[in-house]
């Protein structure tokens, strides 16, 4: 079976920050770059997020362009792709936008999680457990038996570390924007972990490009 080609997407501070920590979203990136996000959504066939991105940042995850949407209708595809949601504990809120916009949702969880998943979402989304813990290879197993080729990872830290960790990781589109931070309790792009390779393990830089005032980096980690 074929797993997805995944791509983490993020966007960070010069100080390696993806928020400021605060109640309210502070947004990093600028006008070209979601723009550009908005590109690289309408490629994917799926996206997935944590339940922890999903309750701080109330996201739709949607192609916004109409042009993009109706490229990818003219190409067989759903007008967006699938919304994947991960929780180890079920912890879902289904008043949020993630699960009442946009077209097919898919939740990821434990034997343990189900339960309680089920009974916020299950309307809404199919849930499917993992065993006693979330692995991500049998994640990708399962999105590759749906079909999906390409599978977009939008966060937050602990996903793009789990991801990392496990070696899953074949793309990594870093925005930074040109601004510090510099407050310890913000979120980092990721936590600590013992990633294959350690610090001596040098990822492949592709591409730098300019979008505004931000530059964007994409990282092939396992080049």
């Amino acid at each position: 079976m074929t797993r997805p080609y995944v791509l983490l997407s993020v966007a960070v501070s010069v100080d390696g920050y993806i928020d400021d920590g605060r109640a309210e979203r502070f947004p990093l990136s600028n006008a070209e770059d979601f723009d550009h996000v908005d590109r690289v959504r309408a490629e994917s066939d799926a996206i997935l997020v944590g339940a922890g991105t999903i309750r701080r940042d109330d996201p739709r995850l949607l192609v916004n362009s109409p042009e993009r949407r109706a490229a990818r209708v003219a190409g067989g595809r759903s007008e967006h792709p699938l919304k994947v949601a991960v929780t180890g504990t079920g912890d879902l809120d289904p008043d949020r936008r993630f699960w009442r916009h946009g077209g097919d949702k898919l939740v990821y969880t434990t034997d343990s999680g189900r339960t309680r998943a089920v009974t916020a979402v299950g309307a809404l989304a199919e849930v499917v457990a993992l065993g006693p813990d979330v692995d991500f290879g049998v994640l990708l197993d399962d999105l590759g038996g749906r079909g999906v080729e390409r599978l977009m990872v939008e966060g937050g830290g602990t996903i793009h570390t789990a991801f990392l960790a496990a070696g899953l990781a074949d793309e990594i589109r870093m925005a930074v924007a040109p601004m510090l931070i510099g407050r310890d309790a913000a979120p980092r792009f990721v936590n600590p972990a013992p990633f294959p390779g350690g610090p001596a393990r040098r990822f492949h830089l592709e591409e730098v490009s300019r979008l505004g005032d931000v530059a964007v980096l994409r990282y092939f980690p396992k080049a």
